[in-house]
C-alpha cells in the first residue's frame, strides 16, 4: 500500500499520537497529519514527494530532486505535535535508512516564527535500518536571534529534511519519537 504526498504545499492524511511507553512517537501511518513542502514556495527549484509505503513493516520515504538553484535548496516532510513535550524529554529518535546522504531533523518551537526559523541536526543514512538518537543539545538554531537549542515543552513540529546541497535525495523513516 502507498499513499502519496506531492505538491508545494500539501497537507495530506498521513496525526500525531503518544505511545503507551515513555518513548512518545509520532505516528507513521495512512492516517497520520504530514505535510509535504519543497523549496518552491519560495521561488526555488527542488521537486520531491513524500509517500507512506506498508511492506511488512509501514515507513515514510522522502524522495525527489533537491537543487540549490534560484536560491533553494530543500525538501521536507514535517508533522506538527498534537501537545507539548514533557520537559524530561532529551531527545529525537529515530529508525531511517537511505541513499547514504546527510539528512536532517528540523524542530519548529513556539519562538520560530518565520518560515526559515528552525533548529537543525544531521543524521547520516545507510542501506540499512539503523537508530539515530540526536540529543536537544546537537539542534542548532538558524540564525542568531533565535535560543542556542529549543527549549523542549514549545516544540510544536518535526520535519525531516533534505537540504543545502544539490543532490537527489531517498530517505525512509520507520520511526520517529522522544527519548
Amino acid at each position: 500500500m502507498k499513499q502519496i504526498l506531492m505538491g508545494v504545499v500539501m497537507a495530506a492524511s498521513i496525526g500525531a499520537s503518544a505511545a503507551a511507553s515513555d518513548l512518545r512517537s509520532l505516528k507513521i501511518a495512512p492516517d497520520a497529519d504530514w505535510t509535504f513542502l519543497a523549496d518552491t514556495v519560495m521561488g526555488g527549484v527542488s521537486e520531491g514527494q513524500a509517500e507512506v509505503i506498508t511492506e511488512g513493516k509501514t515507513y515514510l520515504r522522502l524522495t525527489g530532486t533537491v537543487s540549490t538553484a534560484n536560491n533553494g535548496g530543500f525538501i521536507q516532510v514535517r508533522q506538527k505535535l498534537s501537545e507539548p513535550l514533557a520537559k524530561e524529554k532529551t531527545g529525537v529518535r529515530l529508525v531511517v535508512r537511505g541513499n547514504g546522504e546527510t539528512y536532517y531533523v528540523h524542530l519548529r518551537s513556539r519562538s520560530t516564527r518565520l518560515p526559515w526559523q528552525y533548529y537543525q541536526a544531521p543524521f547520516e543514512t545507510s542501506a540499512d535500518w539503523t537508530e539515530v538518537q540526536l540529543p536537544f543539545e546537537a539542534f542548532e538554531a538558524s540564525g542568531r536571534l533565535m535560543r542556542g537549542s529549543p527549549s523542549v515543552d514549545t516544540i510544536k513540529s518535526v520535519g525531516i529534511v533534505a537540504f543545502g546541497k544539490d543532490h537527489e535525495a531517498l530517505v525512509e523513516v520507520r520511526e520517529v519519537g522522544f527519548y
